[in-house]
């Protein structure tokens, strides 16, 4: 396990901070992307000037929460949707954090994709002359690393399943060569494939894996900024209901980097953590397998970053109930109907992508199984929005429903069916047992297949290691103050 906490390459390093002064490249700290206010002026008034989707160096400086698209500066609560209980069938409030605002990428991963290899390159460990940054991924995150390694002059390559939605595909042929698009067989749930194909690129000693599922930098990136993201708009919400308890926290499998800000919000504010998987393919579950087409959430795996003994309750969610929703909230006769049924600024749903969405469905069912009322909010985010799945939406109508369009009819029986009609099955509380039969379930990846030491394995089962971790955090922000002076890039004093 790759846990660097100092300069490992002196010489490398150096070069690295040369070529970064060449390409004008300021890296920015992890409290400055938990706190943009923090940035310096000069940099926030020389990003008004540069695009939000440019591979320019000071849209690293953009990599947070708190971007808006209405206005170039930054925002102090970061935006998000709270869901109406007549669109949720629940009392409690289900508030999402938005991923689309996000440059370059319109996806939150182009957050773990910089936090994986900014401290590799401020260490010496990452040689950008020499190395090419390997990601593997199910489509945002080696989007992320393919953003951010044109940002830094290192040839980025992305690992991903063929059957990834064309969208992806379309992004990545504008903005990387050819032949650093690497496809892999399968769909979402074919991560082994993945680790494979990253298996055999790894031979060439010249690429680096930078491999989000288990890379700490990616949990930690989110239990430093996403974490403080979200608890920002909880207190929010709460200074106009003093009342209101934070009872959860629900966030998608996929590489479990998101989950690590529902260990943040379990330490401040004692919110319940649930992980959704598709019940499709239900590996947490109970150790099953299989194939679905919520894009974004993986599976099939446990990731080594998934802090599974912090965890309280799994939920599955179908992908037909993703794909049947993804069709009603993003057409205009099924706008129609929700405007009309719930009330709902339909407008807002389009920023929920397939994993968004089941996200939705898991807060609702978290709800439901508890019992929560009106006091009571589970936040949420979404990875990404719309934008990336129009071409399942027609895949979805015509093959699914052998129409091609959407009736008003049909938007009623798909929110009634998934949406209103969400219960309280595939809801599994995590016993003690539960968490020790799916934290060994993770020892056939890594330590089998993989080759993690069993002792290192092992570590990850006591709270001590996870809290550990976090003082990583100022460590990377110090190794990355002394890069930029080192480069000449640091803004003066």
């Amino acid at each position: 396990m790759k846990l660097t906490d100092r300069v490992v390459n002196s010489q490398v390093q150096q070069r690295n901070a040369e070529a970064l002064r060449k390409a004008g490249v300021v890296l920015p700290k992890f409290s400055e992307l938990a706190d943009p206010s923090t940035i310096d002026e000069s940099i926030q008034r020389d990003l008004q000037r540069v695009g939000f989707d440019e591979p320019h160096p000071l849209n690293l400086f953009r990599v947070h929460w708190h971007n808006t698209r209405r206005e170039r500066a930054f925002v102090r609560v970061p935006e998000h949707v709270v869901l109406p209980p007549s669109l949720t069938g629940v009392d409690a409030k289900i508030v999402v954090l938005l991923g689309n605002r996000f440059p370059m990428i319109r996806a939150h991963k182009v957050l773990a994709a910089y936090a994986c290899l900014a401290p590799r390159i401020a260490s010496g460990e990452f040689d950008l002359s020499r190395h090419r940054a390997v990601w593997p991924s199910t489509g945002n995150y080696c989007r992320g690393g393919v953003a951010v390694s044109r940002i830094v002059g290192c040839r980025g390559v992305a690992v991903l399943p063929a059957g990834m939605s064309a969208e992806r595909f379309r992004w990545l042929e504008a903005w990387a060569k050819p032949e650093d698009i690497v496809r892999t067989p399968g769909t979402e749930s074919n991560v082994k494939e993945i680790y494979d194909k990253c298996a055999e690129l790894a031979r060439d000693p010249a690429n680096e894996i930078v491999n989000q599922f288990c890379e700490f930098g990616n949990y930690l990136v989110h239990w430093r900024c996403t974490g403080l993201a979200l608890a920002r708009i909880f207190e929010t919400l709460c200074d106009a209901e003093p009342d209101l308890k934070l009872a959860g926290f629900v966030a998608a499998s996929g590489s479990a980097g998101t989950l690590g800000a529902g260990d943040f919000l379990k330490s401040t504010h004692s919110a319940k953590i649930a992980v959704v998987e598709a019940v499709e393919c239900p590996t947490l579950l109970m150790n099953g397998y299989g194939e679905h087409n919520i894009q974004g959430i993986g599976d099939k795996h446990v990731p080594l970053i998934h802090n599974v003994m912090n965890t309280d309750l799994v939920i599955g969610v179908s992908d037909q109930a993703t794909d049947g929703l993804n069709a009603a909230f993003n057409t205009d006769e099924g706008c129609r109907y929700l405007a009309c049924r719930a009330g709902v600024v339909v407008r807002r749903l389009r920023y929920l992508g397939l994993s968004s969405i089941a996200n939705v469905l898991g807060a609702i069912k978290m709800a439901k199984h508890y019992g929560l009322g009106p006091n009571d909010v589970i936040l949420s985010v979404a990875t990404d929005g719309h934008e990336l799945y129009e071409s399942e939406l027609k895949r979805y109508l015509q093959q699914r429903h052998n129409m091609g369009r959407m009736t008003e009819r049909l938007a009623a029986e798909l929110v009634g069916e998934h949406l209103q009609g969400a219960g309280t099955e595939h809801v599994l509380e995590m016993t003690e047992r539960e968490r020790a039969r799916i934290f060994n379930l993770g020892y056939f990846t890594w330590v089998e297949q993989q080759g993690i030491a069993l002792a290192d394995f092992e570590r990850r089962r006591s709270q001590t290691f996870w809290t550990d971790l976090h003082a990583l955090v100022p460590v990377w922000d110090e190794m990355i103050t002394a890069f930029n002076r080192d480069s000449g890039m640091a803004v003066a004093d």
